[in-house]
C-alpha cells in the first residue's frame, strides 16, 4: 500500500531573546478606525445642525410675528455686565421693552422706601376717599383719639355651631400687626436727612 507522509505544520517560534516585538504594527486598522470616527462626527454634526434649524423654524412659527409681546433682544451687546451706571442704564432700557408687570431692576430698596412714603402720606394726612360721597380719610393719630373717646363699635355676637368635645371657640388677637418696620436703607436715609437738618440749623 502506498503510504502518504503527512507533514504537520511547524510551529512558528518567537524569538524572545531581544525583548521586543520584531514584526511591524498594521496601520490599516488604525486608519480605518480614524476614518470611521471622522465620518461619525461629521454625520452627527450635520444631524444636530439640521435638528437645530428645524426646531428654531418651528419655534418662530409658533411665536408668530415680532410684537411688543414677542421680541428678540441681543444681550451679547451688554458683554459681562460690569457693575457701573452705564451698564445698569442699558439693562434698564432693555427691561423697559418687556411688558408689565416686570421684576424689580434694583434691590427693591427705593421701591420699598417710596411705598412707605405713600403709606405715611395716607396715615398722617387728611385725604379724600370719595369726594362725591363725602368720604374722608383722617390721620391715624386723630382716629386713635376718636376711638379712645367713643370706643369701638360692638359687633353682634356670632352664633357658633355646637362645639365638639375638646373644641373651643376660635379667638383672634387684635391687632394682628403694629405696622411695618423700616428697612436698613430707610434708616440710613433718615439719618442722612437728620444730619443735613442739623447742619442747616
Amino acid at each position: 500500500m502506498p503510504t502518504h507522509n503527512h507533514h504537520e505544520p511547524e510551529e512558528h517560534k518567537i524569538d524572545t531573546s531581544l525583548g521586543y516585538e520584531q514584526s511591524d504594527v498594521r496601520a490599516s486598522g488604525i486608519v480605518v478606525f480614524l476614518t470611521s470616527m471622522a465620518i461619525f462626527v461629521a454625520v452627527v454634526g450635520i444631524v444636530a445642525y439640521g435638528l437645530g434649524k428645524t426646531f428654531n423654524a418651528w419655534m418662530n412659527k409658533e411665536d408668530g410675528p415680532t410684537t411688543k409681546w414677542a421680541t428678540t433682544v441681543n444681550i451679547r451687546e451688554l458683554g459681562n455686565l460690569p457693575n457701573n451706571p452705564q451698564m445698569q442704564q442699558k439693562v434698564a432700557e432693555l427691561t423697559q421693552q418687556f411688558p408689565a408687570p416686570r421684576l424689580q431692576t434694583d434691590d427693591g430698596l427705593q421701591d420699598v422706601a417710596d411705598l412707605h412714603k405713600r403709606e405715611d402720606l395716607l396715615l398722617n394726612h387728611y385725604t379724600w376717599v370719595d369726594r362725591s360721597q363725602g368720604k374722608l380719610r383722617i390721620p391715624i393719630e386723630r382716629a386713635m383719639e376718636l376711638i379712645a373717646q367713643r370706643g369701638l363699635p360692638v359687633a353682634p355676637a356670632e352664633a357658633h355651631a355646637p362645639l365638639m368635645t375638646g373644641d373651643s371657640v376660635p379667638t383672634v388677637t387684635i391687632p394682628l400687626t403694629d405696622g411695618f418696620a423700616r428697612t436698613g436703607y430707610e434708616q440710613e436715609q433718615q439719618s442722612v436727612e437728620a444730619r443735613r437738618a442739623e447742619k442747616g440749623q
